[in-house]
Formats: C-alpha cells, structure tokens, sequence
C-alpha cells in the first residue's frame, strides 16, 4: 500500500503480493509422525536441545535449567540446576576418563556470566571469571581444547583452566564461532568475520597464544548464521539476506548471493525493495547442507543453493507464517524446518517435471516469416529459464502440537523427533506405524513368556 501511494500504479506482481502458504489435509500419507509424548520439566522458553547419544538428549533455556531426557520414552533422567540466569549456550565434550567416554559432559554457559558443566547431574567445576555473555562455545577435539565466544575469545583446556584469551572485540560479541584448517577459527563478531590461529605450546614457549589473523568485510550487515559445509567450503548469512559461499583454506569469496527476497528480479530501484521487504522476511537465521546443496531459513522461507552451479535451485518462499528459525536435513531428501509461528514441517525436494518443447510453426503464415519467434524477444524467456529453480519443495508433513515459537528441533533415526519451544514444551514424535508394531512385538514376547501364546494358537 505504501508504494501505491508513492509512485501510483500497480505493485509488481512477486514482491507486493503475499506468496501462499501451502497447507496440507488432514491425512498425511507421508508423515509417519503421528504419534506425540509432551515433556513438561522447565518453566520458561526452552532454547536449546543436544544430542548425548542414540538415546539420550539434553534441553536448556531461559529458566536456567538443563535436563536430561530419555529419547526412546520421554522418561526424565536428570534435572541440572546451578544457572540463575537464562542459558545462552550449550555443548558436550567427551569426558578425561575413557572408561567413561559415553558418558557426555556436558558445557553450558549463562547469561549470569558463570559456565560450568555437569557430569551425572553433578557439578564438576564453575567458572565465574567472565567479563561478558557467553554467546557461544565450540569444542575443538583435535587441539583438545575449548572456545568460549562474548565480548572476547577465550581457549580453555578440558580441566577448565583459562589458556589464553584476546582483547575485548566488540560490545555486541562473537555471535557464531566454526573450526577450520591450519589450528585457525572463524569469528562472527557484527558484520565482519575474523579468523584466529590458535598456537600450541612448544619448546620455545609453554604458553598458549590465539592470533588475530584476517578480517573479511565482504558483508553490509551483520552476521547470523555461520557453518562448515564440507572440507572445502564455509558458509555465512547475514540479516540483510547475503549468502557468501567461502574458501576454507584461503578464505576467499566463493559464490555469493543476495537475490533471496526475490529468485526471478523485475525491479531496477533499491527504493522499491525497501519499501516493500521487510529485513526479517530475508534474513538468514540458519543453515543445513549435503554433498550438493545448502539449505537456507530466509525468512519465512526456505531456499536450496546448489555448491556446483552456484545458484538457487528450489525454493518455498513462504514456508511458515513467520520466520524460519531452523532447518534440518532427514533421510530420503527431506527437510524439516520450525517457525516462531510455532509450526514445525516437513518437505519433500522433488524434481521440476521438465517444460515441453515449443512446437515449430508450420503452413502458411510460417513460410512468409509471421510465424518466426523474434530471436531478441526471446532472449528474456531464456534468461529466465536458465535462473528458474529446477527442483521443488513439497509439503509432506504439518506437525501441529506447539502453541508457541518452535525454537529447534533434533533427529533421532530410531526414536523420532524432538522440538523446544518458547510455550515450555518439547514434544517427542514418534513414528505411528513402527511404535504400534513395536507395541505389537512386546506384547507377543510377553505372551510366550507367560505362556499364553500356545494357549491362543
């Protein structure tokens, strides 16, 4: 409406008018989540979930709480208190006994500036020498030793002991912290990205050091997702809706692209994109991947980035009613992806079914040339079929359960899925059909052990 009344006349058909949710019926041939166990232990948003093992998960939120949960029953294990503040960052490290590697401790940080973490619900250690928010921890397995990302960068060993630690970066912090090759980290520290060494002790120094290496600037605002995407390639996306596919040994600009708020562009004026998208309907809040593609939360929407031919191969411009706040890969080319409108879904990527050919004009009207495709007419329509998306997202599954903001959400292969919200809950969806024949298997044992089984033959 606000362009209407500046610049008169219609709106540009794509960017003015609203894409369509796609909804689905009541019956969900393809998804096999139809069963839920709802698991209530926290008292406020629930931000977090991490996986200990194949059966085991950790959830933390604002309520300062960690507990663990049997995936397979829903059952409660532990419940860790020891934050008074929200948690604001959580991760597991193998633990110094081998005896006891299965047993994840697990690292959480809090905005009451206190890190500590937890090994059968007991405290092991606490740290309260911070000067700032922790935003974000990353264990680094192979140099055996731990990040801790706010206003500065910290490298802690396993025992806990500050190593070292840089200069205070910036009043907004580090938001994401990823390893990568030669001992070296990337930082998101506001719209710049800054890659760190981190040097061991030698025999000419005890002492570990972390160097400030480079800077990259390639971005116009700031940083929210950061991830490795394979040995070659990492990836960044920013509130304004910048993709940046980077080198991970040179640091170098790969790919780049910015077109998210519309795949197909029609408009020439920057003010009119302005005036008609809205910063959170493009910004990039989180990323998966696979051997081809990256998948991007852009917004509402979801988008597929092919690595090879370096452009967007599908795309669901509206996949929920608000911002898409993660994304996950499952098996057979399935997404799943939540929202803060408190939809969690599934999709399908499919083949495009492929456009037939146009026909050559034939008769009359062709041999005097009225029927000859004017070549510079033409060739718009192929541009625009070689940037057209090859591929489709298609809603298979619409999990509704959550009446709140879906925060994230984890796969279990075996035990289904498991979804946080900011209403207090998580919720375990089973798959129907392999819970009944579950059920079925159990009661069969228990029949024969009883004996009752030759009885009902």
């Amino acid at each position: 409406m606000l362009r209407w009344l500046i610049g008169g006349g219609r709106e540009p058909q794509g960017l003015a008018e609203k894409s369509p949710l796609q909804t689905i019926g009541e019956e969900q041939t393809q998804n096999p989540y139809t069963e839920l166990l709802v698991l209530k232990a926290h008292h406020d948003i629930v931000r977090f979930l991490v996986r200990l093992d194949d059966c085991r998960f950790a959830s933390a939120g604002d309520d300062g709480l960690v507990v663990i949960w049997n995936a397979q029953t829903g059952e409660k294990l532990l419940e860790l208190n020891g934050h008074t503040q929200k948690i604001t960052a959580i991760t597991t490290i193998p633990s110094l006994e081998a005896c006891e590697e299965k047993n994840q401790l697990i690292l959480t940080a809090s905005a009451d500036r206190t890190l500590w973490n937890c090994d059968s619900g007991r405290q092991v250690q606490k740290i309260s020498c911070f000067q700032s928010t922790v935003k974000c921890l990353t264990v680094l397995q192979r140099l055996d030793v731990w990040l801790s990302g706010g206003n500065d960068l910290c490298v802690w060993n396993r025992k806990l002991d500050l190593l070292c630690k840089t200069s205070h970066l910036s009043d907004t912090g580090i938001s994401a912290l990823i390893e990568i090759p030669k001992n070296c980290v990337v930082a998101a520290v506001g719209k710049e990205l800054i890659i760190f060494r981190l040097v061991a002790p030698t025999e000419g120094s005890l002492e570990w050091d972390i160097l400030e290496v480079k800077r990259l600037l390639d971005h116009q605002d700031n940083i929210l997702s950061l991830a490795n995407v394979n040995d070659l390639n990492f990836v960044t996306g920013s509130h304004v809706g910048e993709l940046i596919i980077w080198n991970i040994l040179d640091w170098t600009v790969q790919a780049c692209e910015r077109n998210f708020w519309d795949p197909s562009p029609q408009l020439d004026t920057q003010q009119e994109i302005k005036l008609c998208q809205k910063p959170n309907d493009i910004s990039i809040h989180h990323f998966t991947w696979d051997e081809e593609n990256v998948f991007a939360a852009v917004g509402r929407g979801l988008y597929v980035y092919n690595l090879q031919m370096k452009r967007v191969t599908a795309c669901q411009k509206t996949a929920h009613d608000s911002v898409v706040l993660h994304v996950a890969r499952l098996p057979d080319r399935q997404l799943i992806s939540c929202s803060e409108d408190g939809s969690v879904r599934i999709w399908e990527l499919r083949e495009k079914p492929q456009l037939a050919a146009e026909p050559v004009p034939t008769g009359f009207f062709n041999m005097w040339g009225f029927g000859r495709v004017n070549k510079q007419a033409s060739q718009p329509v192929k541009k625009q079929q070689e940037n057209a998306t090859s591929c489709l997202l298609e809603l298979v599954g619409d999990l509704i359960g959550h009446s709140s903001s879906v925060e994230m959400f984890l796969y279990f292969e075996d035990h289904g899925l498991v979804t946080c919200s900011a209403d207090h809950l998580i919720i375990l969806w089973k798959n129907g059909e392999r819970e009944s024949g579950l059920r079925s298997l159990k009661l069969f044992q228990k029949l024969e052990e009883n004996g009752d089984l030759h009885l009902a033959v």
